[in-house]
């Protein structure tokens, strides 16, 4: 009969006799314990170290790999239920659309901005403080009583960043696309302010505008057959004349901007340990430059 002296046991449960042990920690293991590897058993510890060591897959653009466009769908669901909301509360869009300034009576009337403006208005939009707009409005659409534009307006935009969004998505990563999509809609709003201040705008136009032009840097930096995507750029550009009557062309043009300029330093980055840092600088350069441009506006405008 074996003494107790030499029975061996768990090291994860005293009591229970063991004779495996671990291929990595050479522990001994119960059968509870022992998780199948190459040769041999591993304990549960040395699995999670291992695939912590496990270098994960990237895309071409340093983005981690992943299953499903969770951050679209996510996008488009924020969209639909800012919509509702409207429907519900027509109110909202007057609170939350881009605007550059504008005044509003006690009554809740809007006005057209006037300089000399009487004591009864108050200012409204980014000359009133609301730096909210600059982000709101691009989860805004027309409502259906808007003409025959009308619910056309959010149909388009969910459709395209349904087509879009999970293409590019998929090739930057969560982070990455977030971050290019918010660039996207900032940019847009901040050229609205620039170059037509007192015009209400929204919509996320500028914003898929930026994927758009995502779309067409990844496709030239990956060396994709490029005739399918420049009639797709084509028929962006066209929409973006189109836009000229039918919503706001600087929201379009100003997201394409910025979108482009995300995914250049997205794509051009080099492909080192630098690459995360240079990505990660291009956006805080940039957003700190639309912030200024945006304040300093706001200044100019209140003076």
């Amino acid at each position: 009969m074996e003494s107790e002296s030499t029975v061996t046991t768990c090291y994860r449960h005293p009591k229970v006799e063991s004779h495996v042990r671990c291929t990595r920690c050479d522990r001994y293991i119960c059968p509870s314990c022992m998780r199948e590897a190459a040769v041999g058993h591993q304990c549960p510890e040395c699995v999670k170290e291992g695939a912590r060591s496990i270098r994960q897959a990237r895309t071409a653009f340093g983005g981690r790999i992943t299953s499903a466009p969770l951050v679209t769908y996510v996008l488009i669901a924020l969209n639909v239920l800012a919509y509702l909301g409207e429907l519900v509360r027509p109110s909202i869009v007057d609170r939350f659309e881009m605007l550059g300034r504008g005044l509003v009576g006690p009554d809740g009337t809007h006005y057209v901005w006037l300089n000399n403006y009487p004591s009864y208005l108050h200012p409204e939009g980014l000359v009133g403080g609301e730096w909210y707009r600059l982000i709101t409005g691009a989860f805004l659409h027309l409502p259906p009583t808007e003409g025959t534009f009308g619910i056309t307006h959010i149909v388009m935009n969910m459709v395209s960043l349904w087509t879009i969004g999970r293409v590019v998505e998929s090739q930057l990563g969560r982070i990455r696309y977030i971050a290019l999509y918010f660039l996207s809609a900032l940019g847009g709003s901040v050229l609205v302010l620039l170059i037509a201040p007192d015009e209400a705008t929204l919509g996320a136009s500028g914003a898929i505008f930026g994927l758009g032009a995502a779309y067409y840097v990844m496709a030239r930096r990956l060396g994709a057959d490029m005739r399918g995507v420049n009639q797709f750029m084509a028929g962006l550009m066209l929409w973006l004349v189109v836009s000229a009557w039918a919503t706001s062309w600087q929201g379009h043009l100003g997201g394409l901007l910025a979108g482009g300029v995300v995914t250049l330093a997205y794509a051009y980055a080099p492909r080192d340990q630098r690459r995360d840092l240079v990505q990660a600088g291009a956006c805080v350069a940039l957003l700190a430059l639309l912030v200024i441009l945006a304040m300093a506006k706001v200044a100019e405008l209140t003076v």
